[in-house]
C-alpha cells in the first residue's frame, strides 16, 4: 500500500466510485429488496427532476431508505473525521470520542434534553443537539483539565485513564436517568445503543450543514496537526499556536460529536478504527488523511447499518452494537499487526 501524503487521482477516483456504488447498494437492499437497475433509475430521475412512476418501491427508496442512508453516511463521516483529528491533535492512536468520554458526555446531554423536553422553537432537534454539543465540550475540558493537574506533560496513558473514568461516570448518570424514564424507557435504551432507523431528510440536512461548517475549519489546520505529531515543543518552534489549535479542534470535534449523538445516539468504534485503516492507505499527512477518513467512515457505517436492518429482518439490531462488534475485530487485527511489526 502507498503511504504518501498526496492524493493520487486513481485512488481518489476509486474511493468515489466505491462511495457511489455503496450508496446505491445500501438504498436497494433491506427487508424489501429493490432491483439495482430500478433503484438507479428512480434515484437518477428524482435527482434530475424527471417524471417517473411513484409506486410502492419508489416510495420505500425515496421516503425511507435514501434519507436513512444519507444520514448514516454523514454520521459515519463526522465520527471518523473527529477520530482522525483527535488522534493527530493528542498524538494518541487510541483517541476518539468514545475513549475520551466525549460521546458519553454528548449522550448525557442529549438524554437530559429528551427527558425534560428541552427544544428550540422551529428546530425539533435543536435543543437535543445544543445540549449534546455543550456536554461533549464539557467532557473534553474535564478530561484535559484533570490530565493536566495529574500530569502536566499530558501523557497518553493519563488522558486515556481519565477518559475511561469519565465515561464510566457518565454511564452511571445515564443509567440513573434511564431508571426514571418511565414510559420512555424502551426508546431511550434503544437510542443509547445507537440507531438511525427514524432518520429523515431534515436530519441529513442538519448533519450536512454542520459538516459544511466544520470540515473546512479542520482542513485549514492540517499543517498544524502535522506539526503537532512531532510534539508540542517542536510545533511551537515551528510557529504553531498550540493552545489555539487545541481549543479550535476540540470545539469542532465537540460540535460534530454532539450533533451526531443527538440524531443517532452513541455509535462507537467508527472514530477509533477507520482513521487507522485510512492511515494505512494514505499515510499520516492530515491533508489527505482527514478527507479520506471522512469518506471511508461514511461507507463503513452505511454497511454496518445495512447489516443492522437486514441480518435478522424484520427485527432490527441497534447500529451501535453492530459497529462495536465489527470495530472490535478490526481493532484487534490492527493491534496484532502493529505488535508483529514491533517484534
Amino acid at each position: 500500500m502507498m503511504k504518501t501524503g498526496r492524493a493520487h487521482p486513481l485512488r481518489l477516483a476509486g474511493i468515489l466510485i466505491l462511495l457511489l456504488l455503496s450508496v446505491l447498494l445500501c438504498v436497494a437492499l433491506g427487508s424489501v429488496v429493490v432491483p439495482i437497475n430500478k433503484t438507479a433509475t428512480v434515484l437518477w430521475r428524482a435527482l434530475t427532476g424527471q417524471a417517473f412512476l411513484m409506486d410502492a418501491q419508489a416510495r420505500i427508496l425515496l421516503l425511507v431508505r435514501l434519507p436513512r442512508v444519507l444520514s448514516v453516511f454523514l454520521v459515519g463521516a463526522a465520527l471518523s473525521l473527529c477520530g482522525a483529528a483527535m488522534q493527530g491533535l493528542l498524538r494518541n492512536p487510541l483517541a476518539d470520542g468514545a475513549t475520551l468520554g466525549v460521546s458519553s458526555g454528548a449522550s448525557l446531554g442529549a438524554m437530559l434534553a429528551l427527558l425534560f423536553g428541552f427544544s428550540l422553537p422551529g428546530f425539533p432537534l435543536g435543543g437535543t443537539a445544543l445540549f449534546s454539543m455543550a456536554f461533549a465540550f464539557m467532557a473534553l475540558v474535564l478530561v484535559l483539565s484533570f490530565a493536566y493537574v495529574l500530569d502536566r506533560s499530558l501523557a497518553t496513558t493519563t488522558i486515556i485513564l481519565i477518559g475511561i473514568v469519565l465515561t464510566m461516570l457518565m454511564g452511571s448518570l445515564m443509567s440513573l436517568l434511564i431508571s426514571f424514564a418511565g414510559n420512555r424507557l424502551r426508546t431511550l435504551t434503544f437510542w443509547t445503543l445507537g440507531s438511525l432507523s427514524a432518520s429523515s431528510y431534515s436530519d441529513a440536512l442538519l448533519l450536512a450543514a454542520f459538516l459544511l461548517i466544520c470540515v473546512p475549519v479542520l482542513l485549514s489546520q492540517t499543517r498544524e496537526l502535522d506539526a503537532l505529531s512531532l510534539g508540542e515543543e517542536a510545533a511551537q518552534h515551528l510557529g504553531v499556536s498550540v493552545r489555539k489549535v487545541k481549543l479550535l479542534v476540540l470545539i469542532i470535534v465537540s460540535m460534530l460529536i454532539g450533533v451526531t449523538v443527538s440524531i443517532g445516539g452513541s455509535i462507537g468504534f467508527v472514530g477509533l478504527v477507520i482513521p487507522h485503516i485510512t492511515r494505512l492507505i494514505t499515510g499520516p499527512k492530515h491533508k489527505v488523511l482527514l478527507p479520506y477518513s471522512l469518506i471511508l467512515g461514511g461507507i463503513f457505517l452505511m454497511y454496518c447499518d445495512l447489516i443492522a436492518r437486514s441480518l435478522l429482518s424484520p427485527v432490527e439490531l441497534p447500529l451501535g452494537v453492530v459497529t462495536s462488534l465489527i470495530g472490535a475485530v478490526f481493532f484487534m487485527v490492527i493491534l496484532l499487526r502493529q505488535r508483529r511489526k514491533m517484534a
